[in-house]
């Protein structure tokens, strides 16, 4: 079991509930689990939590700012070449934080996509993986990347996109992939991906 100070005892629940997602998933979630980690009765948990849904919308959105600190990370080296150049290689390494978070943190991934999260009131776009990639995208128009008329709706192109390969190597039938046949399939994936949004009409 672990301490806790005074005054901060939501914030342990919610980093041992975090730690629960990442060994067992969504179902490993549960608010007695979580106490008897951190050290205290159920009935301590629950004056902080009302329910399991409450304690589970908050590992997801510690999640979702774990997958956004991710992609800031592959984003932090802007690299050279065009101004354009550098708008794809954004959006290819955005694509690329996501699949890599999923695949690295399989447990909490599955809790951030099945719990329905709306950002908290003091969250900026830095810890909204949605609002970086909007972004990105933003940046792709304003480089001449992308035509305009491509913009509106794009971010659910490249989400579904990065979203059904995780899946398809996490669970799926190509689970089983080396390694480094599955960031080939990646490369090319995310190549098409930015083809499709900057080809012209």
């Amino acid at each position: 079991m672990t301490s806790y100070h005074h005054g901060n005892l939501r914030e342990e629940l919610v980093r041992a509930a975090v730690g629960l997602a990442r060994e067992k998933g969504e179902a490993g979630v549960v608010l007695r689990e979580t106490a008897r980690l951190t050290g205290v009765s159920h009935n301590a948990a629950y004056r902080h939590f009302a329910d399991r849904e409450e304690l589970l919308a908050e590992v997801a959105r510690a999640g979702l700012a774990d997958l956004a600190s991710a992609m800031a990370e592959r984003l932090a080296d802007p690299g050279g070449g065009s101004a354009a150049d550098r708008a794809r290689r954004r959006l290819r390494e955005i694509g690329r934080a996501y699949v890599h978070f999923a695949l690295r943190e399989p447990g909490l991934f599955g809790v951030v996509f099945a719990v329905h999260t709306p950002p908290g009131p003091d969250e900026g776009p830095e810890a909204n993986p949605y609002a970086l990639l909007g972004q990105a995208l933003d940046e792709m128009v304003e480089a001449g990347a992308m035509l305009p008329e491509r913009r509106p709706g794009a971010e659910t192109v490249c989400w579904s996109a990065v979203h059904v390969f995780a899946v398809l190597h996490l669970d799926g039938p190509l689970r089983d992939l080396p390694a480094v046949e599955r960031e080939a399939e990646l490369d090319r994936m995310l190549a098409a991906v930015e083809r499709g949004l900057g080809e012209p009409s």
